[in-house]
Parts: C-alpha cells; sequence; structure tokens
C-alpha cells in the first residue's frame, strides 16, 4: 500500500503551449508542494474546469489543506474559499518551476520552431521530462484530451 505524506499547503497553475500551430492550445496543469517545491501531480488538457478538477482529484491523497493560485476563474469555482489565496505572492515557487521547464523544453516556448505534430507526443514528451527532472524516472501516465 502507498503511503501519502500529508501536505499543508500546494501552488497551482496552469501554462499553455501548442501542438501543431498556436490556434490548437494544450494546456498543462501543475501543482507542487509549497515547502519542498515538490511536483505533486500534473494533468494535461484544455484551459477547463473539468481538466482542473481531474487535477484536483490527483491531489486528494495528499489531505492539501490550502491551494495557492493566480486569480484563473477554474480555481476560485472549484476551490473552497477558506481553502484558497489569489495572488502572484504565493505562486512564486510554481511559476520559477514553470519558467525552468520552458527553458528546457522547446516545445513550451511561446515563439519557436520546435513544436510537436500530435497531441498525444506532445504529452509523452512533457510528460517525460517532467518526471525526469522532478522523479529521476518515468511512470505510466493517463492523458486527458
Amino acid at each position: 500500500m502507498v503511503q501519502w505524506e500529508q501536505v499543508e499547503a500546494a501552488e497551482l497553475d496552469e501554462m499553455w503551449s501548442f501542438v501543431g500551430n498556436k490556434g490548437c492550445q494544450r494546456w498543462r496543469w501543475l501543482a507542487i508542494d509549497r515547502k519542498t517545491r515538490a511536483v505533486l501531480a500534473y494533468v494535461f488538457g484544455q484551459r477547463k474546469d473539468k481538466v482542473f478538477r481531474e487535477l484536483k482529484e490527483l491531489l486528494e491523497p495528499f489531505g492539501i489543506r490550502m491551494f495557492h493560485s493566480d486569480d484563473w476563474g477554474s480555481y476560485q469555482r472549484n476551490i473552497e474559499p477558506g481553502h484558497h489565496t489569489i495572488g502572484k505572492k504565493h505562486t512564486q515557487a510554481i511559476e520559477r518551476k514553470n519558467l525552468t521547464l520552458r527553458t528546457r523544453i522547446k516545445r513550451l516556448c511561446r515563439k519557436t520552431i520546435c513544436f510537436s505534430k500530435s497531441i498525444v507526443m506532445h504529452d509523452i514528451v512533457v510528460g517525460l521530462v517532467i518526471n525526469i527532472l522532478e522523479f529521476g524516472w518515468c511512470f505510466e501516465k493517463h492523458f486527458h484530451g
């Protein structure tokens, strides 16, 4: 049986990239432990409440008491007000992690000639890099369209 460590607070953010062309946006939603800066979970999909709820479901075993995010509406609609703070002051670590990923993975750069041609390959490549950087290994991941 897997033992989950309690996480007091998590930072949440979403980051866009594209597949094929900038009209086909692909969003990666990420959650990190505010104390350790470790990645807790991530999902790929659209910038919709449904995809955020998938991320939130992955976070349930951690028993997170407080979430910190920007002011994107999905967070406000899906996290209880007493367990959520909004503001850049509380999301500096996750914004830094996103910047690091953008510099290490060309497919995430806003202006690039390196881009994915399929959603599946995009999610696999980005997911593998996150897993290797954060965990030093890869594991089976479910991808969301």
